[in-house]
C-alpha cells in the first residue's frame, strides 16, 4: 500500500519532467537543424557571429541540467513521501496523541492550547460541543503572553460530569485593560486513540486516529494500545 502510493506521487512528479524533457529534445533538434543550416548557407564574407552561437548553446545546455535537477528533487519527494507512510504505517495498532482542531474528551478530561502576542487584562475560554453550544465557561489565572494550556475536567457549567468520546473545540477572549481584543493564535486540541489506517489520497501522509484523520507530524506521544 504504501510502495503503491509513494509511486503514484513520484510518477506525477516525473511525468511532468519527462514532457519537459520531451519538448526540450524536440527543441534542441529544431535548433541544431537551423544551425547546421545556418552555417552551410552563411556568407563567407561575414560568417555567423560564434559568440552568439557559444551563447544559444550554452542556454540549451542549462536547461538540460535544470531537468536534471528536477529529477533529483523527485527522487527526493518520493523518499520523503515513503518515509511518511512508513511511519504511520509503524502507528498502526498503537495509542497516540496528537494536536488537532479539537479535543476528545477521554477519562474525563481534555487538553486545549492557544498562543497570546500580548498579556491580556481579562480571558475567557469557552468550551463548545460540535453543535456550536457552549457546555463551559472557564476564566484562566494565567494571562500572560506566549503559550498557553489547559485542561479541562468535563464539566457542563451546571456541574454536570459529560461522557466521555464528546469531541470539542474552544474559543478564546482576550483582552486589555481598556477592552481591546487580544487575538489568540494557533488554538489547538488534543486527540486520543488508537490509529487504525493510513491515508495518502492528499499526498500528505494521515493517520486515522477514530474515524478523524490527523497528520502524520501532529502525532506527540505514542505507547501501546490497552
Amino acid at each position: 500500500m504504501a510502495t503503491a502510493v509513494s509511486s503514484q506521487n513520484t510518477a506525477s512528479v516525473l511525468d511532468k519532467i519527462n514532457n519537459s524533457r520531451t519538448s526540450l529534445a524536440t527543441n534542441k533538434e529544431t535548433f541544431l537543424q537551423l544551425l547546421t543550416t545556418q552555417l552551410k548557407n552563411q556568407d563567407p564574407l561575414s560568417p555567423t557571429d560564434t559568440t552568439q552561437m557559444t551563447q544559444q548553446i550554452t542556454s540549451m545546455t542549462g536547461v538540460e541540467q535544470q531537468l536534471v535537477t528536477n529529477d533529483l528533487l523527485a527522487a527526493l519527494v518520493g523518499m520523503n513521501t515513503g518515509t511518511g507512510l512508513s511511519e504511520g504505517v509503524a502507528m498502526i495498532g498503537k495509542q497516540v496523541s496528537a494536536i488537532s482542531d479539537t479535543s476528545t474528551l477521554k477519562n474525563g478530561t481534555a487538553t486545549f492550547s492557544w498562543t497570546q502576542p500580548s498579556a491580556s487584562a481579562s480571558l475567557k475560554v469557552e468550551i463548545k460541543n460540535p453543535a456550536g453550544k457552549v457546555v463551559r465557561t472557564l476564566t484562566p489565572d494565567d494571562q500572560k503572553s506566549g503559550d498557553h494550556t489547559i485542561t479541562w475536567d468535563g464539566k457542563d457549567d451546571s456541574g454536570a460530569q459529560l461522557p466521555d468520546g464528546g469531541v470539542y473545540g474552544i474559543v478564546v477572549t482576550a483582552k486589555t485593560g481598556d477592552g481591546k481584543e487580544i487575538k489568540a493564535t494557533n488554538i489547538k486540541g488534543r486527540t486520543e486513540g488508537v490509529v487504525t489506517a493510513v491515508d495518502n489520497a492528499t499526498g500528505q501522509p494521515m493517520v486515522v486516529v477514530d474515524g478523524k484523520t490527523i497528520p502524520v507530524d501532529n502525532v506527540v506521544g505514542i505507547k501501546a494500545a490497552a
